[in-house]
Formats: structure tokens, C-alpha cells, sequence
């Protein structure tokens, strides 16, 4: 049995996304408040999870920082707010997802179908092809996880992800909306800031390990890079 767990104290809301979640195949399970949340995550196991920013108890935010701690499984924030930095946040801290209220039940299944489809393929990908070896610098998707020079650097999902995409295609510059589509695999109808303040969360991290051969560099008026920098004085 796949679980999807939906948590929001709107009883409309949560009848109204179990109907259309059982329609898919899926058996909902319920929470009304983030502390039953994050009970019900550790009883289920649930394939994904919607999860309300505002709720009694423990918000989605904290809920979410909490789930990413021991866990990998798709989180989709819904909230009545939409203003960017609050978008941004719940991407930084490991949301795979974030709509606006009011919002299609539909278009909420859709996006559940799609993150599914996404975390399938990569499951079903060789594990020989999940860890990448660029100069000092090793990224296991495996076990989402990445080390420079044998350190290890702490970075959420996101920031793993952003980090295989652009190390695997070394000096190949990709614009930001190559960046949202890849890693968040839905159109953003905004400005190009989450990107933007993604990196610059990613590059503080990095940059605590010193790592000479490469860098992300920025394209002014386009994008990122990763670059490999040619350290033999030649």
C-alpha cells in the first residue's frame, strides 16, 4: 500500500485532496496539526507528503526541517502566502514543491505524479552512475551526499542536486530557468531570486572547505557554471 500523508488543520481541504488522492490509488492519511504530522510520517512511511506551512503546533517549515533530517521523501509545501522570500525558504530547507492556496486539487495530483515519476527514475538508475569523482570533489546521490577532499559538507536535498547537475556537465553555463526546471521540474512564475539565493546558500557552504580546482561561477545576465580551473601553472 502507498501512503500520502496530508497534513493541514482545514478539514475541507484535507477531505477534498484524500478524495483526489484515493482516486489515484493512493490510501491518505491524515494530520490536522505539525506535531501529528511528523507521528504519522514515522508510523507510514508515506510515498510523499503535502504539508500545510501554517498549522498548530509545529509548522510546515519545522515539520519539514525535522522530516529532511532522516529523510529524503518528497514534500510539497501548501500555503495561503505566496511571497517569494517564504517560496525560497521552503525550497531551501528541502521542499520538493510549493502551492498557493486556492489551488486545483487536480493540479496538486499532477505535481504528485510528476515528483513520483522523477524519484522512480532515479531509483531504477546503475548505482555506478550515482556517485560522480571531480578532482577533490565526490558527490554520492546514493546516499545524498557530498565531500570535498574526503570532508564532508552538510547541504540539503536541493542543494546535492544542484551540485550533481552542474559538476556533470563541468563549464557548461546554465540559465536559471534551466536550473528551476531541472531541480523543481515545475514552471516558476516569478523572478529569477530563488535561484539566485539557492547558490549563494550552496557557495557559503562550499566555500568552508577550500577547493582550488573549481568553482560556481556566475554568468552575469545568464546563469551558473561549474568551472574546473587549471591548477598546475601551466
Amino acid at each position: 500500500m502507498q501512503y500520502i500523508l496530508i497534513a493541514d488543520d482545514n478539514p475541507d481541504i484535507t477531505d477534498v485532496l484524500a478524495a483526489y488522492a484515493a482516486k489515484e490509488g493512493y490510501e491518505p492519511v491524515i494530520a490536522s496539526d505539525g506535531e501529528e504530522a511528523l507521528t504519522k510520517f514515522e508510523q507510514y512511511s508515506p510515498e510523499i507528503i503535502l504539508l500545510d506551512v501554517m498549522m498548530p503546533k509545529l509548522d510546515g517549515y519545522a515539520v519539514c526541517r525535522k522530516i529532511r533530517e532522516v529523510s529524503e521523501v518528497p514534500v510539497i509545501l501548501i500555503t495561503a502566502r505566496g511571497e517569494d522570500f517564504e517560496r525560497i525558504m521552503g525550497l531551501d530547507i528541502g521542499a520538493d514543491d510549493y502551492i498557493v492556496k486556492p489551488f486545483s486539487p487536480s493540479e496538486v495530483m499532477a505535481r504528485v505524479r510528476a515528483i513520483l515519476r522523477r524519484m522512480t527514475k532515479k531509483e531504477i538508475g546503475p548505482a555506478s552512475k550515482n556517485i560522480l569523482t571531480i578532482a577533490d570533489l565526490m558527490i554520492n546521490l546514493d546516499e545524498y551526499s557530498l565531500s570535498i577532499d574526503g570532508q564532508k559538507v552538510s547541504l540539503t536535498k536541493k542543494e546535492i542536486e544542484t551540485m550533481w547537475t552542474l559538476a556533470s556537465n563541468p563549464n557548461k553555463v546554465f540559465t536559471r530557468d534551466n536550473l528551476l526546471d531541472s531541480l523543481w521540474g515545475f514552471d516558476y512564475y516569478g523572478d529569477s531570486r530563488t535561484v539566485d539565493s539557492h547558490i549563494k546558500r550552496l557557495r557559503a557552504k562550499l566555500n568552508a572547505v577550500q577547493h582550488p580546482s573549481w568553482s560556481i561561477e556566475t554568468i552575469w545576465g545568464v546563469g551558473y557554471k561549474f568551472e574546473l580551473k587549471n591548477t598546475s601553472g601551466v
